[in-house]
This record gives structure tokens, C-alpha cells and sequence, in this order.
């Protein structure tokens, strides 16, 4: 089985699917053309215990990241992925950083 992760602009939210099934998607909004605010992300029950969260949420920052997108991540689960996963906290948005400190 195999998990790709694409940006979905017109749906404002990141997928992620699997054979070919939209198996969950991470929502933000764009904030001022610099700031990628996440708000929820979600994963299909039936593809539940899968570790799809994870791929996801590292999917969608590595992108915002490449695009040089400040991120803001009120989603609790993207917050929980960027305090595991420091190399994202230089991407953040300044004042959501000092709270990461």
C-alpha cells in the first residue's frame, strides 16, 4: 500500500491518500500570502493505526516549509508533530515560536 500526500488549494487542506482513497486530510487556511495556519486534521477511521497521521502532518509541513510558508499550527495534532520534530520550529511564525521554546 502506498500513502501520498498532495495540497488540495481548492479544498484549503492537504490530503492524504491511499490507493488511490482519500484516507484523511490536515485543514489550514492562508493568512496574508506568508502564514499557513492549521486548523484540523482528520484521519478516515477505516485507515486508522496506520501511522497516515504522521505522514500526513510531515507531508504538509515539508511542503509549507519549501514554500517558505510561516507556519501556525493550531491543529493539536501538528503542534504535537512539530514539538517531536524540532527541525520545524525555525519555520514557524515568530510569535508561535517563543511558545514552543
Amino acid at each position: 500500500m502506498t500513502a501520498d500526500v498532495q495540497d488540495a488549494p481548492d479544498r484549503k487542506r492537504y490530503e492524504i491518500t491511499q490507493d488511490g482513497r482519500v484516507a484523511g486530510f490536515a485543514e489550514y487556511q492562508l493568512v496574508r500570502g506568508d502564514r499557513i495556519v492549521f486548523t484540523h486534521t482528520e484521519i478516515d477511521p477505516d485507515f486508522g493505526g496506520q501511522g497516515l497521521g504522521t505522514v500526513l502532518v510531515g507531508g504538509a509541513l515539508a511542503d509549507a516549509r519549501e514554500r517558505e510558508l510561516q507556519i501556525v499550527p493550531i491543529c493539536p495534532f501538528v503542534a504535537k508533530y512539530v514539538h517531536e520534530h524540532p527541525e520545524f520550529l525555525p519555520h514557524l511564525d515568530e510569535r508561535i515560536r517563543k511558545a514552543f521554546a
